[in-house]
């Protein structure tokens, strides 16, 4: 009876702990929509509140590392709210910069607290006719489409965003396409803050513009085979050209920072 019992208990706590991380994968899932619709209408205070307040947190966008939650509100209040809408929070008659979330990977470690996720975003975005000859930008519409992995963390019983990689994959000229798209589409930052007080914290050498179509890695591994996507498979050489002829394969790990400002590798 004892054994039965026992068997019954150890039942129990399994059956709880896949309950847990079921609900914990739901929650993270709509977290992060919740991150993509708040962008949607340049609501960017309250995608900064997402943040968890770790100073380990960061979002690397662009070639740049913003640290802590002072160097994620540089990017998004100093940066995309003084770009996009003159330092409002929250959107602007005539501008359009819709976030759609797609294909999203949620994975919960065991201790419960931590989490990765990746999704793909596609993005439309531009300014109407009729606001175009008042706007700094113009008469401008583009797409975009990048790759997130994001690592979250819960702190304090509530879920927060704690590390995001955005790495751009395309962005296009509605009326050209993605065949003609120009270099640097958006300019990577070419200093830190404070010489230049609206950039990262960190230069970082993982960009992945196209026509570049470096794999961004995976935090999980293949369902089947158990193993890794292998470093040269997730080059992209020339065509009928060696993989060693091609730049580096991208990479998820965090180099040790001393608090300067710089270039880190790979």
């Amino acid at each position: 009876m004892s054994e039965d019992l026992k068997a019954l208990k150890d039942e129990l706590t399994a059956v709880k702990a896949e309950i847990y991380r079921v609900s914990a994968e739901a929650e993270i899932r709509k977290l992060h929509f919740k991150y993509g619709y708040y962008l949607d209408k340049c609501l960017y205070q309250e995608v900064v509140d997402m943040f968890s307040d770790c100073p380990d947190a960061f979002i690397e966008f662009h070639g740049g590392r913003y640290r802590g939650k002072e160097g994620i509100r540089r990017l998004f209040i100093d940066r995309f709210a003084k770009k996009f809408t003159q330092g409002r929070n929250g959107p602007i008659h005539g501008f359009l910069l819709d976030h759609a979330m797609l294909q999203d990977i949620i994975d919960v470690d065991k201790d419960g607290k931590h989490a990765w996720g990746r999704m793909r975003t596609f993005m439309s975005a531009g300014t109407h006719e009729s606001i175009a000859k008042d706007n700094p930008r113009g008469l401008v519409q583009w797409w975009e489409s990048g790759i997130y992995e994001n690592e979250y963390i819960k702190e304090n019983g509530v879920w927060k965003l704690f590390r995001y990689r955005y790495w751009p994959f395309w962005h296009a000229d509605f009326d050209k396409g993605w065949s003609h798209t120009r270099d640097e589409y958006v300019p990577f930052p070419k200093h830190c803050y404070p010489e230049d007080p609206m950039g990262p914290d960190e230069l970082v050498e993982r960009t992945n513009l196209w026509p570049q179509t470096k794999v961004v890695p995976f935090h999980y591994l293949h369902p089947v085979s158990g193993k890794q996507v292998k470093e040269e498979d997730m080059r992209a050489p020339l065509l009928g050209q060696d993989h060693m002829m091609s730049d580096p394969s991208l990479s998820l790990d965090v180099p040790l920072w001393d608090g300067t400002t710089g270039i880190h590798g790979h």
